[in-house]
């Protein structure tokens, strides 16, 4: 698959790496892909400019929710709805076992590090909106797409921005 890869979004995906390595996470993750394409010279990072998503902000989203354990900030409104406040409940456990207690533990690792289950579905996602737009070569717009057609914390981030996935289309279109 990537041979169909543009040369840029090659660069994504070894960028994404260098994240999870300079990040030191054992694996690497639809978070650092989304990292990644900030700040090229493409049009996806042009369309997330434009809609004000920065590093920083990709940042302290995607920290709050690995402290929450992963979920998203919506999934924690979901179940404070039902009457369980997360943040309560990571609360607690910070109490007990310290701050970050329920995020995946961060180690440096020597060797390579494997893509999360997440970041595969993401590179299937990504070829899946070439096949859709009938084009031969995969680029970092069918990254973004990928992006904002699936779940988690880089979607969220991408709709509190305005960027759901018909707006990211139309964007691209232009």
């Amino acid at each position: 698959m990537f041979e169909r890869f543009t040369k840029l979004a090659r660069q994504v995906v070894v960028d994404a790496v260098d994240e999870a390595e300079r990040q030191e996470a054992p694996r690497v993750t639809g978070e650092h892909v989304m990292l990644a394409l900030l700040g090229k010279e493409t049009r996806a990072a042009g369309v997330l400019a434009e809609a004000g998503v920065t590093r920083e902000v990709l940042l302290d989203t995607f920290a709050a929710a690995r402290r929450r354990g992963g979920l998203t900030g919506s999934e924690a409104d979901a179940l404070r709805s039902l009457g369980i406040d997360v943040d309560d409940v990571v609360a607690q456990v910070e109490r007990e076992h310290g701050v970050n207690a329920l995020a995946e533990p961060r180690r440096r690792m020597a060797r390579h590090r494997p893509f999360a289950p997440d970041a595969k579905e993401l590179l299937a996602r990504t070829l899946r909106q070439a096949v859709n737009r009938r084009e031969r070569h995969i680029s970092d717009e069918h990254m973004l797409l990928a992006l904002a057609s699936g779940g988690g914390a880089p979607a969220e981030v991408l709709a509190a921005h305005g960027l759901t996935y018909p707006e990211v289309r139309a964007r691209l279109a232009s």
